[in-house]
């Protein structure tokens, strides 16, 4: 059986009504709980908070900029997001970001990119919003642009949505940052896992679900030549843990990020509970796990993940 690693996913907005200098303040206190313990941290990218959560005026911080902060502050961790959207950022301005972060961070980035898929924040920021297919396509340049970018002098690509002229990404990311492309579309983007991935991370999925996207991912990899074994599976969804079952399922119905899911999706229970279930991951390849701890910004439940947990995997 694989050896297991794990990050903490950092919440992008409040939920409990928190001033903007508050949340920050929680963030860092519950990040230096982590450090030391977990291998990584991760934040999404989103401009506005989910509405059905929060209202549309909660604040929200900006994932490239809070992940560069962070990367600074906390060396002891690696840094990703969970994952970029592909529209947001020309890719060839991205893999010159990721470059120099990766400099700055003598090598602690994790790159996570999808394909994006939230109308209304496209809509308010001013992106078009084209449909899931081209989204796909498009994520599929850029990964190529990236990592030639990443790897070769000058770069050229004439692709349908992007194009790049004698371009030169210096200096060059060393090492070259693992590329996690998020996403479980069966015909499309796992393809675009199967050909360009690094790592793959399918969110909020149950053991018997993942193990079905792993079948079709098996497929495409056959079909491009590719030894599905070279791309690292990951796995993130929300972890309520405490000593007794109430008091975990308590935590988990009193979350707004588990309204309308199925807590099978997801880490909730006993110490010994989340055991059985993350060894049922690990059983069908799945090594990185990337955690939002439901009591934030309490830091009883990453206590008892690393007492508990952590050292039994």
């Amino acid at each position: 059986m694989v050896k297991a690693e794990f990050g903490w996913r950092i919440p992008s907005f409040p939920v409990d009504g928190s001033s903007t200098s508050k949340f920050i303040d929680q963030i860092n206190a519950f990040i230096k709980e982590v450090e030391g313990r977990l291998d990584s941290a991760w934040i999404s990218d989103h401009f506005h908070p989910w509405a059905k959560f929060q209202s549309v005026d909660t604040d929200v911080l900006e994932a490239w900029t809070t992940l560069s902060y962070l990367a600074g502050v906390y060396r002891k961790l690696k840094f990703g997001n969970i994952v970029l959207c592909n529209s947001y950022r020309n890719p060839a301005l991205l893999a010159k970001m990721a470059s120099t972060l990766q400099a700055l961070t003598n090598g602690r980035l994790i790159l996570g990119i999808g394909a994006g898929w939230k109308e209304d924040e496209y809509l308010a920021y001013g992106y078009e919003f084209p449909s899931a297919k081209v989204r796909i396509r498009q994520l599929e340049e850029a990964v190529q642009i990236i990592k030639k970018l990443w790897t070769e002098d000058p770069v050229n690509f004439d692709g349908a949505f992007y194009k790049v002229k004698n371009a030169y990404c210096n200096p060059k990311p060393d090492p070259i940052p693992p590329i996690m492309i998020g996403g479980g579309g069966e015909k499309l983007t796992l393809r675009v896992v199967a050909r360009f991935a690094d790592w793959w991370n399918l969110p909020n999925v149950t053991v018997a679900e993942y193990e079905r996207k792993i079948r079709i991912l098996e497929r495409h990899c056959k079909i491009v030549g590719r030894d599905p074994k070279e791309i690292r599976k990951t796995w993130s969804g929300l972890i309520a843990i405490a000593e007794e079952e109430e008091e975990a399922l308590k935590i988990a119905k009193e979350s707004p990020f588990l309204s309308g899911q199925s807590l099978d999706a997801h880490l909730i229970g006993t110490p010994e509970t989340i055991i059985e279930r993350i060894r049922q991951y690990l059983h069908i390849g799945v090594d990185y796990f990337i955690l939002r701890f439901l009591d934030f910004p309490e830091v009883k439940g990453l206590k008892t993940f690393c007492t508990k947990v952590l050292h039994k995997i």
